[in-house]
């Protein structure tokens, strides 16, 4: 009788300390992980009923709480007059019962909600007051007329525009098109936002991508020749006066293929260009010829140096920009006008140009300007100009300078021209699949001799022009405008 007495109190024991420790475990190991899982609507139940704080764009809320009389004491709301909400979706996400936080919702969530510990003395007040804390005032840096211009460029098509600060790296614009309103995610009736998260989830053209960050990634066509000129002028082999060969077809080894230009025939001076002209004109002979030439370890180490392939946030997460491996001659030829399997983002486009107009230092990209107190407007913290990296040189930087000038005064981009104001700038026109339209791409910074903004603009499938889809004609228009918003002030 005592035997198994003696087992059971042992099997008591064992049981009660399994019991024990998982409790402990969930209480005190992962607790912080269950609250902060996305999936856990009880946070999101709690927060809901906080006072949480406004996003801010140039002082005004595109997202703000206001009391209502139901259980969540909180309707969270999006837009204000004169800032459409759908123009900033992208940026600001969706808050929701059902389908909990993205974007900046959830990227600067523990300030927004009253969680971070830089909150630590109004929550401290808080317990005297009995009231929950305010959540902090999450001021962008975007700036409204330059959103404005690249929303109202796109329009009705799909694609995406990112603007930079080059000196600072402040994000001044972030737009993706096709847009959508995240006011009917932020119901609180349970249903009609989970129809709404479905109804986006499954929305033709997936809105809910935010193509200027993530999303499948564009082949950035020609504009990536000016990374791939970067990488001659960093190699010391070539100048901008460099002769290159520039016939009006290329015969790729290994292969009956070949590569054509985007006009007839050779590419200038009797398809001898030199570096500059090839990049006026947009001879694909010549780069593809110069990308074999240098190679496709030369290329990969100027790509990552300018970002490809590596985290990026801003805060929100941005999705690496990509430069293939293991390439023959053929794909390395294609690979230098931007195509094959070259994939980028608007933004990682924004901040080579940015990095380029800043004289060769290319700043972190940064979209939070300030966070402040929401009851004193104190700020509790603020970004800092931070230098992210260097890719070129300052020499090189001002030769890509001038020879950006010269696809507006000369070449493919006089669509860019600003009266005096010197605009230096890139057009793309991006093959990516058998029988559809063309991406059509524009990256610029202007004034060219003292930059104020760095854009990049791509447009889907060639927007409304189609198969007819050019760069310049397409994106140009847009990226001129997002710099007008800026320069004319």
């Amino acid at each position: 009788m005592k035997k198994p007495l003696t087992h059971i109190t042992i099997v008591g024991f064992v049981m009660f300390a399994l019991l024990f420790g998982s409790t402990s475990w969930v209480q005190f190991v992962t607790a912080d992980s269950l609250n902060n899982n996305q999936l856990n609507n009880r946070r999101i139940l709690d927060q809901l009923a906080r006072d949480r704080g406004p996003i801010l764009v140039d002082g005004t809320p595109i997202a703000y709480s206001e009391p209502v009389d139901d259980k969540y004491k909180f309707q969270r709301k999006y837009g204000s007059e004169g800032l459409d909400p759908r123009a900033y979706a992208a940026i600001t996400g969706y808050y929701s019962v059902v389908s909990g936080a993205s974007g900046m919702e959830r990227a600067s969530g523990e300030y927004l909600s009253g969680d971070s510990d830089a909150l630590f003395y109004d929550k401290v007040g808080s317990l005297f007051t009995g009231e929950q804390p305010r959540g902090a005032a999450v001021e962008l840096t975007v700036d409204p007329k330059v959103q404005k211009a690249a929303w109202d460029g796109l329009g009705d098509q799909n694609g995406a525009a990112v603007a930079i600060e080059p000196k600072t790296g402040k994000i001044l614009a972030m737009a993706s098109t096709p847009g959508w309103d995240p006011n009917a995610l932020a119901s609180h009736d349970s249903e009609k936002a989970r129809s709404a998260f479905d109804t986006l989830e499954s929305a033709e053209g997936k809105p809910a991508y935010n193509r200027a960050i993530g999303g499948n990634l564009y082949p950035p066509g020609s504009t990536f020749k000016v990374l791939v000129a970067a990488a001659a002028l960093e190699s010391g082999d070539y100048t901008p006066d460099s002769r290159l060969n520039g016939p009006a077809s290329l015969d790729l080894p290994q292969t009956t293929s070949t590569i054509g230009n985007s006009h007839p025939g050779a590419c200038r001076n009797g398809g001898k260009p030199s570096l500059a002209q090839s990049l006026a004109e947009s001879c694909n002979t010549s780069f593809a010829s110069l990308g074999m030439d240098l190679g496709e370890d030369a290329i990969r180490e100027q790509a990552e140096k300018f970002g490809f392939g590596q985290d990026l946030e801003v805060p929100l997460k941005v999705t690496p920009s990509s430069f293939p491996d293991d390439l023959n001659p053929p794909q390395l030829a294609q690979s230098s006008l931007g195509q094959f399997e070259v994939r980028s983002t608007p933004m990682q486009m924004a901040m080579m140009t940015a990095g380029i107009a800043n004289g060769g230092k290319m700043m972190q990209p940064q979209l939070v300007d300030r966070v402040l107190n929401a009851n004193t407007l104190e700020p509790i913290s603020e970004t800092r100009p931070k230098e992210k990296s260097r890719p070129i040189s300052g020499d090189t930087a001002d030769e890509l300078t001038s020879m950006m000038e010269g696809v507006v005064t000369d070449g493919t981009a006089s669509v860019a021209k600003m009266g005096d104001t010197k605009v230096a700038a890139k057009t793309g026109t991006a093959q990516h699949a058998s029988g559809a339209a063309p991406h059509a791409w524009f990256i610029s910074f202007a004034p060219a001799d003292d930059p104020k903004i760095a854009v990049a603009v791509v447009v889907e499938n060639g927007g409304n022009a189609g198969n007819e889809a050019y760069g310049a004609t397409v994106a140009g228009p847009i990226a001129k405008n997002m710099m007008e918003a800026v320069v004319e002030e």
